[in-house]
């Protein structure tokens, strides 16, 4: 069976997952922030759960970063 998760997204939600480790926020915490269980959390960090783009934004938001800082280079011409 082939996977629905690219390299990209891959990538993508381990800059994500990393981000919120180094900010100290734990999955619960995220969770709270983000009005969601923190089986959400955990779900989509463990590539069980795909995010959406407006989830992914929300994510972004709630983390206090840029879209620039997750994408991977591949994406950004050059810019990051």
């Amino acid at each position: 069976m082939k996977s629905i998760y690219t390299d990209d997204y891959i990538q993508i939600i381990s800059v994500l997952r990393t981000i919120r480790i180094n900010k100290k926020i734990t999955q619960v915490e995220m969770a709270k922030l983000l009005n969601v269980n923190q089986s959400f959390i955990s779900k989509v960090e463990n590539r069980e759960r795909r995010l959406d783009v407006i989830e992914l934004l929300s994510w972004i938001d709630t983390l206090g970063i840029s879209i620039l800082d997750v994408l991977p280079e591949k994406y950004l011409g050059g810019k990051k």
